[in-house]
C-alpha cells in the first residue's frame, strides 16, 4: 500500500493515501470476484464438442429429436454453471455428451436402413429382370 509519513505523526507512523486505499479495495474486490466465479466442469467442454460434432445437417434430418435433447441438456448445463450448480452442470454435461452420441448413432442407423432398403429394392429389380430374360 502506498503510505506517507505525516509531519505531526510520531516516528514510524504512516498515513494511508487515497490511492493506496483504492488499490487495496480493488485487490479485495478482484479476489472476491475470483472466488465467486462459477467453474465449469471439464465434462462441459466434452459435451460441447460432442454436440457440435453431432450437429450436422444429416443428423438434424435423420435424428432431430435426439439432437434436440442433446442441445437442450447442453444449454441446461451452461445455465447450471452460471447459477453456480457445478454438480448439476457436470451431470447434465455427461448426459448431453451421451445424447449427442445417441443422435449420431440414430442418424447413422437411419441412413444404413435407407441404404439397405435401396439395396434390397435393386436386388429385387435385378432378380425380376433375370427372370424375364430366362422366360424368353
Amino acid at each position: 500500500m502506498n503510505s506517507t509519513s505525516h509531519p505531526l505523526s510520531p516516528p514510524g507512523a504512516t498515513r494511508f493515501t487515497f490511492q493506496g486505499m483504492a488499490a487495496a479495495t480493488a485487490a479485495v474486490l478482484l479476489l472476491g470476484a475470483c472466488a465467486t466465479t462459477p467453474q465449469a466442469p471439464p465434462q462441459l467442454a466434452v459435451a460441447e464438442a460432442a454436440v457440435l460434432r453431432a450437429s450436422t445437417p444429416s443428423t438434424a434430418t435423420d435424428a432431430p429429436a435426439e439432437l434436440r435433447v442433446a442441445q437442450d441438456k447442453l444449454a441446461a448445463a451452461r445455465a447450471a454453471v452460471a447459477a453456480g450448480d457445478t454438480e448439476r452442470a457436470r451431470r447434465l454435461s455427461e448426459q448431453a455428451d451421451i445424447d449427442a452420441r445417441v443422435a449420431e448413432l440414430h442418424a447413422e442407423a437411419v441412413r444404413s436402413n435407407k441404404a439397405a432398403q435401396e439395396s434390397q429394392s435393386a436386388a429385387r429389380a435385378l432378380a425380376e429382370e433375370i427372370q424375364r430374360k430366362a422366360v424368353r
